[in-house]
C-alpha cells in the first residue's frame, strides 16, 4: 500500500527546524525490500524516513527524521542505507548532520538484515566523529540497537515526558530477570539527563528542542577545517560586578554562571549538560565575537570540587571543543578532589586522568583563570603550566597544593595541640602560609600565573589573549593516537 501521511509528522518537524524553502530531500521513493511476516504488504514511499539536506540560519546541514507512524518508526535495513548515504555526503560537503530519532528500534520483520547494515551508520558515524558535528534530537522512543546511532553523536537533546532510550525495553526485562519497569525508568529523560549524562539538553517540548538545535548550531564550524574569525565587538569594556559576586571567605559559595554573565559577550552561555554533575559547568559563548568553550567550577555545588562524573564530562567536552577548533577558557574555584570511599572506588583516579588527558592533549588556545582558589591535584589538572597558555588570577585568589588552614593542620599539629589558644594559633600559622606558599602574588612572582587581573579588567584581557592566541601553532607528536583512559 502506499500512503503519504506516514511521513508528515516527521516533514512537519524538518519545516519547523530548517529555513523556510530550503529542505530538499533525497531516497524519497524508497521503499523497504522484506517479503516476510507480511511487510511486503505494508510499504510506504521513503519507508517512514525522511532523508535530505536543508539549511539553518543560512549554513547547509544534513537531516533525517523517523516517523513513528509507520512501523513504529521501526529502523529498516533501507533506513540504515539512507542515513549513511547523508553521512558521506555531509562528509563530501563538510556540513554538520541532525538527526530526528522516533525509532522502537530494528525492524524484527527483517531480522539480521537490519541489523547487519546498521552496523554501517555506526561505522561511519564514529568515522564523522569529530570532523563534522552530529546532533541527535530524540523526540520519541530510541530503542534497541538504535539508540546506539545517537549515542555515538555528538550531543543528545531530549524532551521531557516524551523522549525515552534504552536497549532492552520493560517486556524484554521482564521476561528475562522479571523486574516491572516502565520506559521512564529504565531510560526516561531525567534519568540521562541527571543520572547517565547521555543527555547533554532536556527540552520541555519539541518546539524547546529544535529551538536548543539550533541555538547549538550557531556556536558550531560546519566542520573540523573551519577556521573562526577573530573579529572583536564595539564593546570590550570589562565589569566590576565580579569582585561583589566573589565572596572572599573560600567556603563560601556563590553561582559562577554570574561571573561568567559578566565575562562573556551579551551574558548569552549555552550551558551543556546542565543536570548532569553540576558542580562543574561546561557550555558554548562568544567572547570578543570569538565562540570559545568554558569549564568552570560551580562553588554553589559540592564546592566546586572534582569528582568521577563532573571529570568526565568536562573531558568529553575538551576533547570536542579540540576536535573543532573551539578555544577553551577555564575558571577555577576548586578545593580539590572530592574526598570519600565512593570516589576512591568509584574510579576517581582514573576519571581525574582522562580530564588531564583531554587538557594536555587539546591543542586549541587554552586560557585559565583563578577566581578564588585552586587547591590539590583539581589545579595541575585544570591549569596545568605546561598544558595551558595563559593563566591568570585574581589579586585576592588562593593556589596551593592544599587549603591553608589544611596544610597548617597538618604541618603543625603538635604545635596547635599544645598552644594555649590552639584556635587562635592555628589561624595565625594559616595566615603565615598563605603568605608564603598560597596566595596568588606568590605564584604571580614565581611565574606560574602571567598577571593578577583586577576583576574590571578580566573580560578585555581575555578578548585579548584568545585573539593573540587565535593563529596558535601547536601540534602533538607523530602517532596512530593517544591511549586515553577510558
Amino acid at each position: 500500500m502506499t500512503d503519504a501521511s506516514p511521513i508528515s509528522n516527521s516533514m512537519q518537524r524538518i519545516y519547523q527546524l530548517v529555513d523556510p524553502g530550503s529542505f530538499a530531500e533525497i531516497d524519497a521513493l524508497v521503499e523497504h525490500d522484506c517479503i516476510h511476516f507480511g511487510a511486503d504488504r505494508r510499504r510506504v514511499s521513503g519507508d517512514g524516513l525522511v532523508v535530505g539536506h536543508a539549511r539553518i540560519d543560512g549554513r547547509p546541514v544534513g537531516i533525517y527524521a523517523h516517523d513513528a507512524a509507520f512501523l513504529g518508526g521501526s529502523s529498516s535495513r533501507m533506513h540504515a542505507l539512507k542515513i549513511t548515504k547523508i553521512l558521506d555526503l555531509a562528509l563530501k560537503a563538510g556540513m554538520p548532520v541532525l538527526g530526528l530519532n522516533d525509532s522502537s528500534g530494528i525492524r524484527i520483520h527483517e531480522g539480521v538484515d537490519a541489523g547487519v547494515q546498521f552496523g554501517e551508520v555506526f561505522y561511519k558515524t564514529v568515522r564523522a566523529s569529530g570532523v563534522i558535528p552530529q546532533i541527535s534530537i530524540l523526540l520519541g522512543d530510541c530503542a534497541g540497537g538504535a539508540a546506539y546511532a545517537p549515542a555515538l553523536t555528538d550531543f543528545i537533546i531530549m524532551v521531557r515526558d516524551k523522549s525515552t532510550m534504552f536497549l532492552t525495553g520493560p517486556t524484554v526485562i521482564k521476561q528475562a530477570t522479571g523486574e516491572i519497569v516502565s520506559k521512564e525508568e529504565i531510560g526516561g529523560p531525567i534519568l540521562h539527563a541527571v543520572t547517565t549524562g547521555l543527555a547533554h539538553f532536556l527540552a520541555d517540548s519539541v518546539d524547546d528542542a529544535l529551538e536548543i538545535a539550533r541555538e547549538l548550531l550557531s556556536f558550531l564550524p560546519a566542520n573540523n577545517c573551519v577556521s573562526q574569525s577573530s573579529s572583536q565587538p564595539a564593546d570590550v569594556s570589562g565589569s566590576s560586578a565580579i569582585a561583589k559576586l566573589i565572596p572572599q571567605v573560600a567556603t563560601q559559595p556563590y553561582d559562577v554562571l554570574d561571573v561568567i554573565g559578566e565575562i562573556v559577550d551579551d551574558r548569552h552561555f549555552l550551558e551543556v549538560h546542565r543536570l548532569f554533575a553540576p558542580n562543574v559547568l561546561t557550555g558554548f559563548a562568544r567572547l570578543g565575537g570569538l565562540t570559545i568553550g568554558i569549564v568552570a567550577n560551580q562553588p554553589k555545588v559540592l564546592a566546586g570540587c572534582l569528582d568521577v562524573a563532573s571529570s568526565e564530562k568536562a573531558a568529553r567536552f575538551i576533547r570536542f571543543c579540540d576536535a573543532f577548533s573551539i578555544p577553551i577558557l577555564t575558571l577555577l574555584d576548586v578545593p580539590g578532589y572530592l574526598p570519600g570511599l565512593k570516589q576512591e572506588a568509584g574510579g576517581i583516579i582514573g576519571a581525574g586522568a582522562k580530564l588531564l588527558h583531554a587538557y594536555c592533549e587539546a591543542t586549541v588556545p587554552k586560557i585559565a583563570l583563578v577566581l578564588r582558589k585552586a587547591y590539590g591535584g583539581a589545579h595541575p589538572t585544570l591549569a596545568n603550566r605546561w598544558a595551558t597558555d595563559l593563566t591568570y588570577a585574581l589579586p585576592d585568589a588562593e593556589i596551593a597544593v592544599m587549603g591553608p588552614e589544611a596544610a597548617v593542620a597538618v604541618i603543625f599539629r603538635r604545635q596547635i595541640a599544645e598552644a594555649e589558644d590552639p584556635i587562635a594559633h592555628k589561624a595565625r600559622l594559616a595566615a603565615e602560609y598563605r603568605d608564603a606558599h598560597a596566595s596568588a602574588a606568590y605564584s604571580a612572582r614565581r611565574g606560574y600565573v602571567e598577571a593578577l587581573l583586577p576583576p574590571d579588567t578580566i573580560r578585555p584581557t581575555l578578548i585579548a589573549s584568545f585573539c593573540l592566541l587565535a593563529s596558535k601553532i601547536d601540534g602533538t607528536p607523530r602517532r596512530k593516537h593517544s591511549n586515553i583512559q577510558l
